[in-house]
């Protein structure tokens, strides 16, 4: 059995802590290998580590940085094939899937390269006699992020690209459920020239969430998960006075009118709720069908979905993948009952779909006419399983957004530009598309939602994540006379 470990001071560690999980290809049921779970001394040594390194690091030019990324980039580019059968192999996303998860990754590192420019600080000549002011940013020291298992390799980038960029040191505690990635990722980092120590992993489970979160030398958290883990690590980790950004769940709406194009619309609907079986922050979970749209489009979803291969992930032809564990595919399943329960129709029944043996398979599901007081609307599914939600009128979809509690993104497909103005200028969520239905963020940009699906007030990457690992200092300063000097400049003195 392949033994998953820690990967510290930039060498493999092995796991003291006498404690390991299982790991499991989804696509066949069956244990991979095991993963050891990190114990507060582990977790101590990690954090040890990297305090050294960061110490040193800080000191390393901008430039120098900067190559490092730019070496770590050309690395992740040229050994995305293999990053993405890694992930395919742990969580059961389609290879395609993880293709653009390792592309999505790889865009934030390209934006990291900047840091000479993204680290640029403001100066004022002269704001009193003899006196100016300038700016700086200065790296927070070691900071640590915790990471889903839905994207091993994207988030973790989105995180680690910015802090090592900006000086810091980066512990990486991943999930437990698919932890290879992150070591491979640690191997590119140092063959791209990071010094031991300035990028460690801690495998493990909460016992090593809370060692960081209640450890002295970590300055920061950056976790992505359920909105309730999101609110308990932001509470505890900035009652310990660390800063924090911490992005909870999600129930996405796609908005639907009368006007929209039906085509784009299905399709949108199928490979924005079904893709990566829905185990996704930004996937669209409900559909909110506006006026007369209703029975058309659920047709056209309807219509679209037995053309939807499941299988595993490995296989090319394949469109939609395993769930992660046999306990949440249990767990999704339970929806589709709960739903029909409450009311719904179940127009297409994924429980009952052709999907392989062994493995932990869950077919598309459609449910319509659901009750927005129902469990299959107010929690979130994590799974491929999409509702549709009938409103009579624009208003109504609108405050059926805004009144629920997560608030990560939002769809509206429309041909009125009016229309869809107003939706971005009046609905309360984070991240916004027109005709598009995963509007997550380009790199440049800053990846969060509102309300119950973020917690602290900075969102990923982007801008905001350059913000967030570094503080600001500004200094004032005075330099004595030039009339009293006794250097000889060779010219005039004027003042």
């Amino acid at each position: 059995m392949e033994r998953i470990d820690h990967w510290i001071d930039g060498r493999r560690v092995s796991c003291t802590s006498g404690r390991s999980a299982p790991v499991f290809n989804p696509a066949t049921g069956e244990q991979a290998a095991e993963v050891g779970l990190a114990s507060a001394a582990e977790v101590d040594a990690a954090v040890a580590a990297a305090s050294a390194a960061a110490r040193e690091w800080r000191r390393v030019s901008l430039a120098r940085r900067s190559a490092v990324l730019f070496a770590f980039r050309e690395l992740l580019a040229r050994h995305s094939g293999e990053l993405a059968g890694i992930v395919t192999s742990e969580h059961g996303k389609v290879l395609s899937d993880a293709a653009g998860e390792v592309a999505r990754g790889l865009e934030n590192v390209e934006f990291a390269t900047g840091v000479p420019q993204l680290l640029k600080g403001g100066f004022s000549e002269q704001v009193s006699t003899g006196v100016d002011v300038y700016s700086i940013r200065q790296p927070l020291g070691v900071v640590a992020g915790i990471t889903p298992f839905n994207f091993p390799v994207m988030v973790p980038l989105w995180m680690c690209a910015n802090a090592v960029a900006c000086g810091n040191a980066f512990v990486l505690k991943p999930s437990e459920k698919d932890p290879s990635a992150s070591l491979r990722l640690a191997e590119l980092w140092q063959e791209a020239g990071l010094p031991d120590g300035v990028f460690g992993v801690v495998q493990g489970d909460r016992e090593a969430v809370d060692a960081l979160i209640g450890h002295p030398g970590v300055a920061a958290l950056s976790f992505v998960g359920s909105t309730p883990i999101a609110r308990s690590i932001y509470e505890r980790a900035a009652a310990a006075g660390k800063r924090v950004q911490a992005l909870g769940g999600a129930k996405n709406h796609m908005v639907v009118l009368p006007d929209a194009d039906l085509d784009l619309a299905a399709d949108a609907a199928v490979s924005a709720g079904y893709g990566s079986a829905g185990e996704r922050c930004m996937a669209v979970s409900v559909v909110v069908a506006v006026g007369d749209v209703g029975d058309r489009l659920v047709e056209a979803i309807a219509a679209r979905i037995p053309k939807v291969k499941v299988g595993a992930g490995s296989d090319p032809d394949v469109e939609m993948g395993p769930l992660v564990t046999a306990e949440h595919r249990d767990r999704v399943a339970g929806y589709v009952e709960a739903g029909a329960a409450s009311g719904a129709r179940v127009v297409v029944d994924g429980r009952r779909a052709e999907v392989p043996a062994g493995g932990f398979f869950l077919g598309p599901t459609l449910l319509d006419g659901v009750h927005p007081a129902s469990s299959v609307y107010t929690d979130e599914i994590f799974g491929p399983v999409l509702s549709v939600v009938r409103t009579a009128t624009y208003a109504e979809a609108l405050e059926l957004v805004n009144s629920n509690p997560y608030a990560n993104g939002v769809a509206i497909f429309t041909r009125d530009g009016g229309a869809a103005r107003e939706l971005q200028f009046d609905v309360e969520v984070g991240m916004v598309g027109v005709n598009v239905p995963i509007p997550v963020p380009v790199a440049y940009y800053s990846f969060g939602g509102w309300k119950a699906s973020l917690f602290g007030d900075s969102h990923m990457y982007g801008p905001e994540g350059v913000h967030f690992y570094t503080r600001g200092k500004v200094v004032t300063s005075r330099w004595p006379d030039p009339s009293t000097s006794v250097v000889d400049l060779g010219f005039p003195r004027t003042h």
